[in-house]
């Protein structure tokens, strides 16, 4: 029992680790938790921070998830009385509970789409694979993170009925994909409402652009307006004192 506490600690520990916030503050100065969806996940690094650094905190994010595991795999092996497919399953899912209520970042963190996909590829490459292209694919076609990431999760859960490929400790993972499925679900419960009520975001690379070229107009508007004014500020007091002036002369 010792062993499945510890990894589950361990687990959750190495998931609250949020890159997206530290990538957040290193490369952009903010906390990505007070910008854009306030979300910290690499799509509102992407977003608010740009390109560099939502590929590291993807990266980092992905690597959580296959470190878990595999601390998982290195604990079944020491103590062999464990149930080794347990373990695996009990580290995967407290790694993306980590990652969603981080112990370090006041338990705001993203929505674990990333830590999972390290889970699913470390877990069965094969499966996990097939998923990643299959989000991809829907991501593509829908421009909607969020649903390529539930149809992926779902996708998953349904593979491990028919225990396709080979995992990395034989065991049952129904279950453990289920609930996955039912986590990730759950943490893009707001994304499913505002893609019923056809508002939700859309990923693209031309929206930073478009603000931008606005400002610009708008600054070069600004000083064609003010100058006018000033014009005009300046040709009224020459006329008063040239009238005053007149004024003046008639009463001498």
């Amino acid at each position: 029992m010792g062993a499945y506490i510890v990894v589950a600690i361990i687990a959750y520990l190495i998931g609250s680790i949020s890159f997206a916030v530290i990538f957040g503050k290193k490369f952009g100065g903010i906390d990505v938790r007070t910008k854009g969806s306030g979300n910290a996940g690499s799509t509102n690094v992407l977003r608010t921070v740009g390109k560099k650094a939502a590929l590291c905190s993807v990266v980092c994010d992905i690597l959580k998830g296959v470190v878990a595991v595999l601390i998982a795999v290195i604990v079944s092996k020491i103590f062999k009385s464990t149930d080794g497919a347990l373990l695996v399953q009990i580290a995967a899912l407290c790694v993306v509970i980590g990652h969603t209520f981080p112990i370090f970042y006041g338990f705001k963190g993203g929505k674990g789409v990333a830590t999972s996909l390290g889970v699913l590829l470390i877990i069965n490459w094969e499966v996990g694979l097939v998923c990643f292209v299959f989000a991809i694919a829907i991501m593509a076609v829908t421009r909607m993170v969020s649903l390529g990431s539930i149809s992926a999760a779902v996708l998953f859960a349904v593979l491990c009925l028919f225990k396709l490929g080979k995992f990395i400790v034989e065991g049952n993972y129904l279950i453990f994909g289920l609930l996955l499925a039912a986590f990730v679900i759950f943490n893009h419960r707001t994304n499913i409402v505002r893609i019923k009520n056809g508002t939700e975001n859309k990923l693209s690379f031309k929206k930073k652009e478009e603000p931008e070229e606005e400002a610009k107009e708008v600054a070069k508007d600004e000083p064609e307006v003010k100058e006018p004014l000033e014009i005009k500020v300046e040709e009224e007091p020459e006329v008063k004192e040239g009238n005053d002036s007149e004024e003046d002369k008639k009463e001498e």
